[in-house]
């Protein structure tokens, strides 16, 4: 029977990149740094002969090198590099303390099986924080309701969800934008009540992903089978809420526990 993630400590194989883009020892300085500046977010490579790891080579490397050298003479040959059944928190402590943003992960025989990244060990820490969330909200709405609820991730259209919150503030707004165009945004929190979805949490999320045009989104939703009376339900009614066009977006300048020097005095 396999482990449950919950049964058994998070492991570096569980998150890590297992598509790896590398580079050859033989390949040019020149090479190299044509593929980082044309690469979405790569600032270096593994450099890998035979799936072996042989050095990493960032761009810090490439300064001042002769563009025609071959890589071998100018990437690191000293790197650290993690096992896949290492502990992700072993293995976020090791990326905190030396600096570096990804290690790459090889077998037993050395040979390279992944890439785990502080973007990974940040998603991890997330996927694992949610799941708990959702559980409490279930809980909170079973104990006021006297009903039994049932819970599943899904993806949801965000185009049916109603929101429960009238305004949103412009500064978050840019940061969960950020995450959702790096992959860090965690999922939404969406009650299911009877086929009439609204959201519990995520009003950040939910309006960033719809300003960068994304259409549906990963979701830890409640289901409700019989309809109850929620009062995320009534919040929205006397908002008159009914989809993403409702949610007002503020200004930080505007934000009510901000205030100008001139009306203080």
């Amino acid at each position: 029977m396999a482990v449950k993630e919950s049964d058994r400590d998070i492991q570096v194989q569980d998150y890590m990149t297992e598509d790896v883009s590398t580079v050859s020892p033989e390949a040019t300085v020149r090479d190299v740094a044509e593929r980082i500046v044309s690469s979405d977010g790569h600032s270096g490579y593994p450099v890998v002969e035979r799936r072996r790891v042989e050095g990493f080579v960032s761009a810090d490397d490439l300064l001042l090198a002769d563009p025609d050298s071959p890589i071998f003479t100018v990437m690191e040959t000293d790197i650290l590099v993690a096992h896949p059944e290492m502990k992700l928190t072993d293995a976020a402590r090791v990326i905190l303390r030396s600096g570096f943003r990804r290690l790459p992960v090889v077998d037993d025989t050395g040979n390279l099986v992944g890439i785990i990244s502080n973007t990974d060990v940040i998603r991890s820490q997330i996927e694992r924080a949610t799941p708990e969330k959702a559980e409490k909200l279930q809980q909170t709405l079973e104990n006021i309701h006297g009903v039994t609820l049932r819970r599943e991730r899904r993806v949801v259209q965000l185009d049916e969800i109603t929101p429960t919150q009238n305004r949103v503030y412009a500064d978050e707004l840019e940061g969960r934008k950020y995450e959702l165009e790096r992959g860090l945004a965690e999922p939404l929190m969406v009650v299911d009540n009877a086929g009439d979805l609204y959201l519990a949490d995520g009003h950040h999320r939910i309006m960033a992903a719809n300003d960068l045009g994304i259409t549906e989104m990963e979701a830890f939703v409640i289901v409700v089978d019989t309809p109850i009376d929620l009062g995320m339900k009534q919040t929205a009614a006397e908002d008159d809420l009914s989809s993403l066009e409702d949610v007002e977006v503020v200004d930080y300048a505007r934000h009510p526990l901000v205030e100008k020097t001139e009306r203080l005095r």
